[in-house]
């Protein structure tokens, strides 16, 4: 089978299996018992129904309509494809509706409609206002489609966009925007010439005479050539519009001398002996698919500095319109929009725009391994992974929306809002809010035994962008800013950060013979020290904790926990200090879940478990959750004799002598722990309401099992491990940990020692 072959296969099991289709619908509302169903249907549902006929704007409340996006076609005009038909369009616009809810979190049904009367498919798409909180037009052929959105914008109280047209200019305007700022050119001044007269070509070069194109600097052409006052072939009022008073009819003769070309036509419009004739650094976006209007590697033979742009995701540059419609939608619908206009459509550019022009998020970086993801003639837009898309752009087009008067549920706290956002992509961030708080209110230096690891850079320069932490990396200065650099971080040695090489650093006699002078009675001679100090870099950054040169070590990016920490326990483990087990926050849909000791102890004894319950209490009280911790054993409640539940049942009683001031119970199972109902029924009279949020486990194995299945099953985030007893001195990640991970861990490590232990 040729590779054509397999793709396209692939390319249908991925549409078929495991079960056909894009999407399904799920329920948001339990529906277990006669009491759910009395609710969500009849009787309860008419109380519903009663609150919107006297208050229509409580659909918003009491229904899904204000995040419900109908995607309408009548399949005109799909992809390259043409006028396949309302029915073959369907695979098309469910990848829509999965792309909203991908990247905004908006539900949305896909209605393919068998109509090609553009006013009676306007007719159709008006009656379904009761239904959605806005409409995506799609795939509907030109002119038509300016004439089904004229008619629904003008009778519809939602908004409606049509996305090849407007989705499509806004990108555009994103990339023109950045391709003029790294040509050192304007808008006022530059010359456009066009091809494609179609819905996006025409919605382009409007955007584009809104953002300071002039409309005499424009030359549209299509399969006919030039637009020029007079003509009658294929024309049509839209058209005319960009008619220019000139003898010139070709392509080629009206390209000389043009800034930007923008191509939404054919494979293979523009010739290199065209492109030869533009301007110095000519801007090329040639937006065709699957071939564009010119290959990147021809225009560039000609033209070395050109800048480039396709609608291709092989080449640097893809002009797609997915960085586009999720967030202007999700902007519009969260502050109740009456329609999406053209102050809302330029703050999406200006958002997109400015987000190219930033630091490349890790997690972008992490979709988009191997591509030089740094701001220049190569990397104009982000990349649809970036998760501050939400955050910024959507953000952008509520407040555009509020300063114009559309909006009909205005938000008070855009900035509040903005993180609302970001929560909902950084799965953390709401829960880290109250450390990241506390860790601003006094700066404390970190630092980072692996500090060449990239996801180390780029936690350093999220650091400094989010924090008023101060990093510390030990490795080699060189290696440090070739990987920066190779990463587009802005981040400079000195100015933003100190780095420790351990081949060669001033400091290296103090740091041995403080090794030396700690570990001399535990068999460490002077020449181990001095090696241990050139080659380890765990013991070098625990030795700066030592030595108060920092404030808190973070390690293990790679390597055996074990090991890291052997050498943290030698260092720092004095003044009664030593490590009383790791807690890990695994953040779940519906809520977060914490798993002890997943790393210290393989058989910790009734001790040890009291002392890892009173430390993971004290913990989960840091993200601002009462701790509600569960024993966790395959004894129930003393059913077993021996084994864990024996040392289960030691801790606590110890805990009970203790007096403490947070809730526990156990030994038990986790679905015990985890289900208040089962929990009574077998235990009535046990002391724990509701869920427990702490799971001790009295083995390893099953402490670090259960994290990891929720880890890779459960779509569960990890924050952690935190290392418990060592007073935040220092603290043991595991390899798996990701850039946004050590962020966080950063900002736990960036709360003072004496708030917890």
């Amino acid at each position: 089978m040729s590779d054509s072959a397999k793709n396209r296969q692939a390319a249908l099991d991925y549409h078929a299996f495991p079960k056909p289709g894009k999407l399904e619908v799920r329920a948001t509302k339990p529906l277990a018992n006669g009491r759910d169903l009395a609710r969500a249907y009849s009787p309860g549902v008419a109380e519903a129904c009663i609150e919107i006929k006297e208050d229509p704007s409580t659909a918003a409340l009491y229904t899904s309509r204000a995040n419900l996006v109908a995607v309408v076609t009548n399949g005109t005009a799909v992809l390259g494809l043409g006028n396949i038909g309302a029915l073959a369009s369907k695979p098309v616009m469910e990848g829509k509706a999965v792309l909203f809810k991908k990247f905004a979190n908006i539900d949305c049904f896909d209605i393919e409609v068998d109509q090609s009367d553009p006013e009676k498919l306007a007719e159709i798409v008006c009656a379904l206002e009761p239904s959605f909180g806005a409409i995506n037009l799609e795939d509907i052929k030109a002119p038509d489609c300016f004439t089904v959105e004229r008619i629904c914008n003008e009778r519809m109280n939602i908004p409606v966009f049509h996305d090849d047209q407007h989705g499509t200019a806004i990108v555009v305007g994103a990339a023109a925007t950045n391709a003029l700022h790294v040509a050192g050119k304007r808008f006022e001044d530059i010359k456009i010439v066009s091809t494609g007269g179609g819905a996006a070509g025409i919605a382009c070069l409007n955007m584009l005479l809104k953002l300071g194109v002039k409309r005499e600097n424009v030359w549209l052409c299509d399969i006919h050539g030039l637009v020029y006052e007079g003509r009658e072939v294929d024309m049509n009022p839209i058209k005319s519009e960009y008619a220019q008073k000139s003898d010139l009819r070709t392509l080629d003769d009206v390209i000389d001398g043009a800034d930007l070309f923008l191509g939404l036509s054919g494979p293979n419009v523009l010739k290199p002996e065209m492109v030869a004739k533009m301007a110095d650094a000519p801007i090329i976006f040639a937006l065709a698919n699957p071939t564009p209007e010119i290959m990147p590697e021809e225009a560039r033979a000609v033209s070395p500095n050109a800048i480039i742009a396709t609608g291709r995701s092989d080449f640097p540059n893809q002009v797609n319109n997915v960085l586009c419609f999720p967030f202007i939608f999700r902007g519009a619908l969260d502050v109740g929009a009456t329609t999406i206009n053209d102050e809302m459509k330029i703050a999406c550019i200006e958002g997109i725009a400015a987000l190219a022009r930033e630091t490349t998020s890790a997690e972008a970086a992490a979709a988009y391994q191997g591509e030089q993801l740094t701001f220049g003639a190569d990397y104009l837009i982000p990349k649809p992974f970036d998760p501050r898309l939400v955050g910024i752009v959507s953000s952008a087009v509520a407040k555009a929306a509020m300063e114009t008067g559309v909006a009909t549920r205005p938000i008070e706290d855009i900035e509040a809002y903005k993180a609302n956002l970001d929560s909902s992509v950084f799965k953390s961030a709401l829960l880290m809010r109250p450390v990241f708080q506390a860790a601003r209110a006094a700066p404390r230096r970190i630092v980072f035994a692996e500090g060449e690891d990239e996801r180390v850079l780029r936690c350093a320069q999220a650091m400094l962008e989010e924090t008023t932490e101060r990093p510390i990396l030990i490795g080699r200065p060189e290696v440090i800013e070739r990987r920066m650099e190779k990463a587009g971080l802005t981040l400079q040695i000195g100015r933003d950060m100190d780095v420790v090489n351990p081949q060669n650093d001033p400091r290296y006699r103090d740091y041995w013979e403080t090794y030396h002078g700690l570990l001399a009675r535990r068999g460490v001679s002077p020449d181990i020290a001095r090696a241990i100090m050139r080659t380890n870099t765990t013991a070098i950054g625990a030795v700066m904790v030592h030595r108060e040169e920092a404030d808190s070590l973070i390690c293990g990016t790679f390597g055996e926990t074990r090991w890291h920490l052997n050498y943290i326990e030698q260092v720092l483990g004095r003044d009664g200090r030593r490590a009383h087990g790791a807690l890990s926050m695994m953040i779940l849909e519906d809520g977060p879940l914490f798993i002890a000791d997943t790393q210290v102890h393989q058989h910790p004894t009734s001790e040890q478990l009291a002392e890892i319950a009173i430390g993971a209490a004290r913990h989960v009280r840091r993200f601002g959750i009462t701790p509600n911790v569960a024993m966790c054993s395959q004894s129930q409640f003393g059913n077993q004799g021996a084994g864990s539940g024996s040392r289960l049942r030691g801790a606590i009683a110890i805990l009970d002598e203790g007096g403490h001031d947070f809730c526990y119970e156990g030994e038990m199972n986790i679905d015990t722990a985890l289900d208040p109902e089962l929990r009574a029924r077998l235990f009535p009279h046990n002391r724990m309401e509701g869920p427990a949020n702490v799971l001790v486990f009295a083995h390893a194995d099953a402490a670090s099992g259960v994290r990891n299945i929720l880890k890779m099953k459960g779509s569960g985030l990890e924050v952690g491990p935190i290392l418990m007893g060592m007073g935040n001195r220092a603290h043991v990640v595991s390899p798996s940990i990701t850039a946004r991970g050590l962020l966080n861990m950063a900002a736990i490590a960036g709360t003072p020692v004496d708030n917890y232990g």
